[in-house]
């Protein structure tokens, strides 16, 4: 892997392209716009974890083209971005290119990966197909992220807890080109295990998101008051029953009850969930990536969800209401 680009160089694109800058395994390039590309133009790649900071020059350009092909395009943007930068990356790619979306919730290529959905594309999340055509699942590596950054200012991050960044083959299985970029992310620092099973790992994930961000967002409040409300704990733990079945129709069972990973969430404390911060800095929401595409597959499947309609609901005019989502 000679050349990484970093498309979308925000709070998670910030974090994984500076420390694989300071690494140095690689040539690392940005595609940014606005007043991060400017930044990164300025003062570069800027990361603060701890009490340490790092600091090195930035490649950073708004046309794909004058990046050219690529080894490994790392994609850190949220969903609503993700057609928008679909028909922007196509210089970037080569026939070897690989694609990591290092993303939340539901990727668009987890259909094409799941026989449970025959392939069909999600419209919450890939509305016609678009975005598996023009990034196709051959060259696509699944990638699960267990970190909590943010960015207090344009091309500056803040790096808070967490190095995981897990990596696998979207069909399963152990491949060589899997190995090689979580030998590289391991190299940067990063905790990189290479996955057997990468769905899985995506939807363990997104089961304990799946609550804590939307009523994270609704009631403003961080998980650790969330989860201190009797009644508001009860009914996380009444969703994520709903997606543990969803999850066992889709071959990705989930080993742990409710109560256990609430148990995990309670060790963050005083958190903000990513949403709860797109809320309050006026950013659209993830609302498809999160509970768009797992309603939707719950009602392709029949498995009954009321409990997870009604968070949908509820999020949706919430979000409607304030401007952040259509």
């Amino acid at each position: 892997m000679n050349k990484v680009c970093i498309v979308g160089a925000g709070a998670i694109g910030g974090w994984l392209g500076t420390r694989l800058v300071v690494a140095g395994h690689c040539e690392v390039s940005a595609l940014a716009r606005g007043a991060t590309l400017q930044a990164l133009r300025t003062a570069g790649w800027r990361l603060s974890e701890g009490e340490r900071e790092l600091t090195a020059p930035a490649q950073a350009e708004e046309d794909a083209a004058r990046l050219g092909r690529q080894d490994l395009v790392i994609i850190a943007v949220k969903g609503p971005a993700m057609r928008q930068v679909a028909a922007q990356i196509a210089p970037l790619i080569g026939p070897h290119t690989l694609l990591l979306p290092a993303m939340n919730g539901v990727p668009w290529w987890f259909p094409a990966a799941t026989p449970a959905l025959a392939g069909a594309p999600l419209n919450s999340v890939d509305p016609g197909g678009e975005l598996l055509r023009a990034l196709p699942l051959d060259q696509v590596l699944g990638c699960v992220l267990h970190a909590s950054t943010t960015q207090p200012g344009p091309g500056r991050v803040r790096h808070r807890m967490g190095q995981g960044v897990i990596v696998g083959e979207p069909l399963g299985g152990l491949s060589a080109r899997a190995q090689c970029v979580a030998q590289l992310l391991a190299q940067a620092g990063f905790e990189a295990p290479c996955s057997a099973d990468i769905r899985r790992e995506l939807w363990y994930k997104l089961w304990g998101n799946l609550t804590m961000n939307p009523v994270s967002a609704l009631t403003g409040a961080t998980v650790d008051r969330i989860l201190a409300d009797p009644a508001l704990r009860a009914f996380c733990s009444a969703v994520m029953a709903e997606a543990a079945a969803i999850g066992e129709r889709l071959g990705c069972p989930i080993e742990q009850d409710a109560e256990a990973r609430h148990a995990v969430t309670e060790r963050l404390g005083a958190f903000k969930t990513s949403m709860l911060q797109d809320v309050e800095a006026g950013r659209a929401i993830e609302f498809d990536n999160l509970l768009g595409a797992v309603h939707e597959m719950a009602l392709r499947l029949q498995v009954p969800v009321p409990q997870l309609s009604a968070l949908l609901g509820l999020t949706r005019v919430f979000a409607q209401q304030r401007g952040l989502y259509p």
